[in-house]
């Protein structure tokens, strides 16, 4: 019996796909400071600096004028795309079951995808242009050393644990963190009293956080429910899981993200855990998830789905985000 691939079908799997990658597909989508509807080959999001509001001293003063700073970052799309056959129409069926195998393992891939951009974008150099938007005015930016946590940074030590040399996460690192966020009055709360601080994290280091918080302390219960996944937050940040932290000896640029598993391992470099306010990454969506599903005669006629996405991620403000080096 054949499957009647209509135009309904087709939006109706792509709408499937496009709901699991923002539920499940992709863990930082909803983490980040998003635009959408994006064209051309490059776009800018405006960042505009603090000032301080003056003291009026006399009456009938001229109004001020406070050149408030800002300038731009430069957003580069990437192209990501997807693709698979089928050979069997009640397989095909099950494309628009949002349950199936199918639209979980493309939403899986797509997000992973789109996270990895994000990920890429926190911690690597971010592109600068000036308000006038000429292309000539493009500077790199770095994330500032003083915005990262060293592998040996033990400068708050939890009473009765036993800190020294290379660590993995602890709670000190973790109080530093905050330390440098809230210095940078980057730890506030949303409308509806949610953090906007987020902690990206992998099972290794969720379990050296456990392994170095004592026993008796007051944290140990609450780490202990972090490492079971009965809890997502902890000292303020909503913890994301996921095991595409990067390590040393990667390279992490804006639109390409890869890393060396191995590097890690050989030379006992760090991974990098990243806290960050939702602020300080922007993430901007030239097309979101288009689906197509068409005939191959090539196939045996068989159906080949398949679909892509651009976007782009930068970061935004380097105050925003802290890079924590951990030893696996």
């Amino acid at each position: 019996m054949s499957v009647n691939v209509t135009t309904s079908f087709v939006k109706q799997f792509s709408a499937n796909v496009q709901l699991l990658v923002q539920q499940m597909g992709s863990r930082l989508r909803n983490t980040v400071t998003l635009e959408t509807g994006k064209v051309g080959e490059e776009v800018f999001m405006d960042r505009i600096e603090s000032v301080a509001a003056q003291r009026v001293n006399t009456r009938h003063a001229d109004s001020p004028l406070m050149s408030t700073p800002h300038d731009r970052r430069k957003v580069t799309p990437s192209d990501f795309d997807w693709g698979d056959m089928i050979d069997n129409p009640d397989k095909l069926r099950m494309l628009i079951d949002p349950a199936s195998a199918y639209s979980a393992n493309a939403s899986m891939a797509m997000g992973r995808a789109m996270d990895e951009t994000i990920i890429s974008a926190l911690i690597g150099n971010a592109k600068s242009d000036a308000s006038d938007g000429t292309s000539n005015a493009d500077t790199t930016v770095a994330l500032p050393a003083g915005q990262k946590i060293a592998i040996n940074d033990n400068n708050y030590v939890v009473e009765g644990s036993s800190e020294s040399g290379n660590q993995g996460l602890t709670v000190g690192k973790l109080i530093e963190a905050r330390k440098i966020l809230g210095a940078n009055d980057a730890d506030d709360y949303d409308v509806n009293g949610n953090s906007n601080l987020f902690l990206v994290v992998n099972s290794a280091q969720l379990a050296n956080l456990l392994k170095k918080t004592v026993v008796a302390s007051a944290d140990y219960n609450e780490i202990r429910a972090l490492v079971a996944g009965d809890l997502n937050q902890y000292m303020g940040f909503n913890i994301i899981r996921t095991e595409l932290i990067p390590k040393k000896g990667g390279t992490h640029t804006t639109g390409s993200f890869t890393y060396d598993p191995t590097a890690q391992e050989n030379s006992g470099d760090p991974e990098y855990c990243i806290a960050y306010h939702r602020r300080g990454i922007g993430l901007c969506i030239w097309e979101d998830i288009v689906a197509r599903i068409s005939e191959r005669p090539d196939k045996r006629f068989s159906q080949y789905i398949y679909y892509r996405m651009t976007l782009g991620a930068t970061r935004l403000e380097e105050k925003r985000v802290v890079q924590i080096s951990c030893l696996q």
